[in-house]
C-alpha cells in the first residue's frame, strides 16, 4: 500500500490525454484546414505527437510538417478555428473511469481545477457537452493564465485561487508539459501513461506517481478527505 500525501485539499487535472481524447476532432479540424490552405494532409498519430503547448503551437508544427509557410499562419489559425469549433464535441470522448472518479473526488469534498492550454473559448460548451462543467470549482484556459504550461503560472494561480501551500495540491497530467508545470511549483505530481506526450512515456519526467487508469487517483488520495493542518 502507497503512502497517502494526506495534506492534499485540491487536485488539479489536465484536458488533452488526461480526461479526455481530443485527438480525433484535432485532426479532423486539422484535415480540413489544411484543404483549405492547398496543403497536403496529416494523420491522428502525427496529430497525437503534437498535441500539449496549444493550438497555435500545434498549428506551426503541421505547417512545418506538411512544407506550408509560417506566413500562412494566421489564415491556417482563423480556418483551424472555424473547423474544429464545429466538430469539437463529436471529436472530443472521455477517456475510461473519468466521471465516476470526478464524482468520487467531489463527494469527498476536494476541490476540483482544470488547467489546460486549450483556448479558452472552446471550453464552456466542451465541458457542458460532456458532463464535465459541474465537477470543477476553477477552469484555466489559454488565455486565463499570463503563462502557458510547462511554466508554473497556471499551478501557481490554482494555489492562489483555493488558498492553498503547494504540498496541498496534486496536478494530474500525461505530458512533460504538465509534470514540468508541477514540478516547477512544487506540487505532487501524478502522470498517466495512457495520453500524448510526444511519443515518449510519462515514467521519462519523472513525476511522483504513475498510473496506467484514470481511476487509479483514487488508490493515492484518502477518502474522506483529511482536513487541513495548516
Amino acid at each position: 500500500m502507497m503512502n497517502k500525501p494526506n495534506d492534499i485539499q485540491a487536485i488539479a487535472f489536465d484536458l488533452d490525454g488526461t480526461l479526455v481524447d481530443s485527438v480525433p476532432g484535432l485532426t479532423l479540424a486539422a484535415q480540413r484546414m489544411l484543404t483549405d490552405l492547398s496543403l497536403p494532409s496529416v494523420t491522428c498519430d502525427q496529430v497525437k505527437n503534437w498535441v500539449g503547448n496549444g493550438i497555435d503551437v500545434m498549428i506551426q508544427r503541421i505547417l512545418k510538417a506538411v512544407g506550408g509557410e509560417q506566413t500562412q499562419l494566421s489564415q491556417a489559425k482563423s480556418a483551424f478555428n472555424h473547423h474544429y469549433d464545429q466538430v469539437i464535441e463529436e471529436g472530443t470522448k472521455l477517456f475510461h473511469g473519468v466521471l465516476s472518479t470526478l464524482q468520487t473526488l467531489k463527494e469527498n469534498n476536494y476541490a476540483i481545477a482544470l488547467v489546460t492550454n486549450k483556448p479558452r473559448e472552446f471550453l464552456p460548451s466542451l465541458l457542458k457537452s460532456l458532463g464535465l462543467a459541474p465537477f470543477f470549482d476553477l477552469v484555466l484556459g489559454g488565455g486565463d493564465v499570463i503563462k502557458l504550461k510547462p511554466h508554473p503560472a497556471p499551478l501557481y494561480q490554482v494555489m492562489a485561487s483555493f488558498g492553498l501551500y503547494n504540498d496541498q495540491l496534486l496536478f494530474v497530467g500525461d505530458s512533460k508539459n504538465d509534470i514540468t508545470a508541477a514540478k516547477n511549483a512544487q506540487c505532487i505530481t501524478v502522470g498517466l501513461t495512457y495520453g500524448y506526450n510526444y511519443g515518449e512515456p510519462i515514467a521519462n519526467s519523472h513525476p511522483d506517481y504513475v498510473f496506467d487508469h484514470f481511476a487509479d487517483i483514487l488508490t493515492l488520495l484518502p477518502c474522506p478527505k483529511i482536513a487541513p493542518t495548516k
